[in-house]
């Protein structure tokens, strides 16, 4: 319950502050105005949509399954609400610890699946019912690459929990860290970003970038939005959707985006502790992450995870102005002939360096 209040909150904000940077961002790219009116520079804008769509008038198609129809959008936000409550924000964080934090977060979120069947098929048209089919397909390709990029960081730190993954790539580490995985180049004293998964071995830059595309279009995005392609079938499964239930699809779009991203954080970017190093007796890291438990420490650990998940999701913006939406067959053939293969090539040469370095 507690990590639920703290989340809902930060979720929100979150969500508006990138829904607001994804238009400028646009407008920037397409060389546009983007919001202006609404606050300085548009800084409302996002608030006055939230409005607009709480008024708008809830309709519901008659010949739709009520039932399943009104509770399709719940479904779905509540799947990634629910995973939330496995994130902890900080060092010692004990709302959120879980022995098998990583295990629960991708078993619960693959429930969404369930919410956009229902609404596709609810909705009794053939548009809707078009794109919650091509969903369940996309989920279900792209699960596979993301649950195997998490198998490789759980293999190289033999864990599932989220707080030792963050720990292990930190000075507090209990084992040592390699820069690049060399033996010799210990950096456990440094801190920092030197510590990170994505410099303690080279093959985790790979893995992050496949990670990072399964995610993409995992959350239905640009340009692997085909369930949505609003060209072919108008909206996808949210085609007969109104008001505050089609505001909960966008919503649940974005907290799905967040979640990705935050775990990108703790597999491959240090998760809650600051990217600063320790220089000598300057202890820049120390300082910018703060005393486990304190005040401080959990004031430190919600900034640097939001604001590398910030970022992560900057770049999934980026992406979705940036490339031409893709076929579905050349969809399934990227996870299926190239991403998944990877990942498994991946995952035998983590296994065997993992082995090097104890041995």
């Amino acid at each position: 319950m507690i990590a639920f209040v703290v989340a809902l909150p930060l979720l929100l904000a979150t969500v508006l502050v990138i829904f607001y940077f994804e238009r400028k961002m646009a407008s920037f790219m397409q060389d546009r105005l983007g919001p202006t009116h609404v606050g300085i520079w548009g800084t409302l804008q996002p608030v006055a949509d939230l409005l607009k769509l709480l008024q708008k008038e809830d309709i519901v198609p008659l010949q739709a399954d009520k039932a399943l129809f009104k509770m399709a959008p719940y479904i779905i936000f509540l799947s990634v609400l629910a995973s939330f409550a496995f994130v902890p924000l900080a060092m010692s964080y004990p709302a959120a610890y879980s022995a098998s934090a990583i295990f629960f977060i991708l078993g619960i979120l693959a429930l969404d699946v369930v919410g956009i069947l229902l609404a596709g098929w609810s909705s009794n048209s053939k548009y809707a019912l078009i794109g919650a089919m091509r969903t369940a397909a996309q989920v279900i390709s792209y699960e596979v690459p993301i649950g195997l990029c998490v198998l490789v960081a759980v293999m190289w730190h033999g864990s599932l929990n989220l707080d030792h993954i963050a720990n292990a790539q930190s000075m507090y580490a209990s084992l040592p860290n390699y820069l690049f995985g060399i033996k010799g180049l210990q950096i456990n004293d440094y801190g920092g970003i030197l510590n990170w998964n994505i410099l303690q071995a080279p093959f985790f830059i790979p893995l992050f970038i496949i990670y990072f595309i399964a995610a993409l279009a995992d959350c239905n995005r640009a340009p692997f939005d085909i369930p949505e392609a609003e060209s072919e079938l108008v909206g996808g499964f949210h085609t007969e959707y109104s008001g505050f239930r089609f505001a909960v699809f966008f919503l649940s779009e974005y907290c799905k985006m967040l979640l990705f991203s935050i775990l990108a954080v703790f597999l491959f970017f240090g998760g809650y502790h600051s990217p600063a190093v320790n220089i000598g007796s300057i202890k820049l890291c120390q300082y910018t992450t703060g005393v486990a438990g304190t005040a401080s420490g959990y004031a430190w650990g919600v900034f640097w995870i939001f604001s590398k998940s910030f970022f992560i999701m900057l770049l999934q913006v980026w992406v979705r102005w940036t490339f031409p939406r893709v076929r579905i067959d050349q969809l399934m053939s990227l996870s299926w002939k190239y991403l998944t293969p990877i990942c498994f090539v991946l995952m035998i040469v983590c296994a065997l360096w993992k082995i090097w370095l104890i041995s």
